[in-house]
């Protein structure tokens, strides 16, 4: 990215200003699609300040389940440190698909023709007054 788009676009990577602020901030380590976190500092509660730079696009799905849980202080250890290695059943985590064609779309639903299955005879309408 150019300098002017690192100035005026924040939906492609980390802005200048946000380079800037992370100055003397520690890197916490980085997530297996590339995102990079941070800490350093305290808020005005006393709680150390987290950071993520997302390499692409800024989609908060795109944060794994490990990282989300160490950004949100649910656990203060690193995700490598405190949480055991995946189980084998366990899928990697996927971002939104929402707006995609992997979009979850159910029958009826006008991209898949708009038609659904009949009423199977298991609702009763309410009629008001009875």
């Amino acid at each position: 990215m150019g300098v002017l788009g690192s100035i005026f676009t924040w939906w492609n990577g980390a802005t200048i200003g946000t380079n800037w602020a992370l100055r003397g901030k520690t890197r916490a380590g980085e997530d297996s699609l590339g995102n990079v976190y941070y800490q350093g500092g305290v808020d005005m509660n006393g709680i150390p300040r987290r950071w993520v730079i997302y390499s692409g696009a800024n989609d908060a799905s795109r944060v794994p389940p490990e990282w989300f849980g160490w950004l949100h202080h649910q656990v203060e250890a690193l995700p490598d440190q405190s949480l055991p290695p995946p189980r084998r059943w366990q899928k990697p985590a996927q971002p939104n698909q929402t707006g995609t064609a992997n979009a979850f779309r159910p029958a009826g639903a006008l991209e898949k023709g708009g038609h659904r299955a009949a009423a199977t005879g298991d609702y009763e309408a309410w009629t008001p007054g009875e």
